[in-house]
């Protein structure tokens, strides 16, 4: 089969890879009828290298059609149409019956001390073979995959995979009051994503960015928007909400850009430095110093209300990353973060998406692209060119 696989910094390629089989009973094949391109692939493309191997099968927002299944799955039958989550997860052990899907005991990489594995994400995460393939292998298939309804187009239900739940994870650790401000850091998909969110909720939604199509697009859901270059020249992005919401700053902020934030120098020549170093030396760096991009991070919390909440749904990757402690503190801030838990939200989620399209689903996706399409496209995103805010492949 076809699949897209990492080759080495900045080089993905599309190549032939044998098609997965069933190696468990609980397994089940699915084909691949679409799969996201995420923020968060960016960062194999080149920070986490250290952790990739040439070969590796890269994505995770798969959905398609069941082709078989193992001898002891029950839920699902060749034929039916189904979401795959991110989390690679089995439902049953004390953090899944907790509904901390992204912990997964049973997943969990201890070699690298992390959690419930991801499809398609590096050794940090269990090189689990992933979706931007023509099929895909799911463990755990009598409870992980989300069967959706036949009928709407696959955007319809390809996001539950992960911007949905990620995006409504967010905006439920944010917390925002009745009647409240949120501010979104970031415009990219999940941060889009969380400001529709926000706004179907009844807030006040005033998002960040540098990238005009993407203001645009949060502005023509109603959002209020701020240009972080223009927010630059009068004092900052802190600065300028203050002043948009009476001198308090807003109730709640989502942080949801993480560690490939623009404005800071250093860490982004960190980051490349250590994407260079041969891996042995590499891991190390990345798992204990601090290798992030704080900017969008500060500003979050510079920003918020006294009070008030920060949440990160933006990936963050260092251990020894330099916090404002006293400021998180003197402000009383409450920080919420964390890998979506997808299967916490998924069915709430259906409910919604099934009874109309109150987030703009169905149009969300900027490009629509071919496997053989996605080199030029993981350049294109990166740069955040061509107006790509949210790409889907389809085999």
């Amino acid at each position: 089969m076809k699949a897209v696989t990492w080759q080495g910094v900045h080089d993905m390629r599309v190549t032939e890879v044998p098609d997965p089989r069933i190696e468990q009973p609980t397994d089940a094949i699915i084909k691949v009828t679409s799969s996201g391109l995420c923020g968060s692939d960016l960062h194999l493309y080149e920070t986490l290298a250290p952790f990739m191997e040439a070969g590796d099968i890269v994505g995770h927002e798969p959905m398609g059609i069941v082709q078989e299944v193992g001898s002891e799955v029950t839920n699902l039958k060749v034929g039916d149409r189904v979401v795959v989550p991110f989390n690679v997860c089995c439902g049953t052990c004390w953090m899944c019956e907790r509904n901390l899907y992204s912990q997964c005991e049973t997943t969990q990489t201890h070699e690298y001390g992390t959690g419930a594995s991801f499809f398609g994400y590096s050794k940090l995460y269990g090189q689990v073979p992933g979706g931007q393939a023509e099929y895909l292998r799911v463990p755990f298939a009598d409870f992980a995959p989300v069967k959706v309804p036949e009928g709407p187009p696959d955007d319809r239900f390809l996001f539950l995979s992960d911007v949905l739940p990620t995006a409504w994870q967010a905006l439920q650790y944010a917390d925002v009051p009745d009647g409240g401000t949120l501010l979104v850091m970031g415009a990219g998909p999940i941060g889009d994503m969380a400001a529709r969110m926000g706004l179907h909720a009844g807030h006040r939604v005033i998002s960040v960015d540098r990238v005009p199509e993407r203001l645009a697009r949060v502005q023509a859901r109603g959002a209020e928007v701020v240009d972080l270059d223009e927010a630059d020249k009068v004092g900052g992005v802190a600065d300028v909400v203050r002043e948009a919401t009476g001198g308090r700053g807003p109730d709640a902020v989502i942080d949801a850009v993480g560690m490939e934030a623009h404005g800071s120098p250093t860490g982004g020549a960190i980051q490349k430095f250590a994407g260079m170093l041969p891996d042995a030396v590499a891991r190390p760096v990345i798992e204990k110093a601090g290798v992030d991009r704080l900017t969008a991070l500060h500003t979050a919390i510079d920003a918020v209300r006294r009070g008030g909440t920060v949440s990160i749904s933006g990936v963050y990757g260092g251990a020894a990353d330099p916090m404002n402690m006293m400021q998180l503190f003197d402000k009383q801030v409450q920080v919420r973060m964390g890998q979506a838990n997808v299967r916490a939200w998924t069915g709430e989620l259906l409910g919604m998406l099934t009874d109309g399209d109150p987030f703009g689903v169905d149009s969300f996706a900027t490009h629509h692209l071919s496997l053989d399409e996605a080199p030029e496209a993981y350049e294109h995103f990166q740069k955040k060119e061509e107006g790509m805010v949210k790409v889907v492949f389809q085999p």
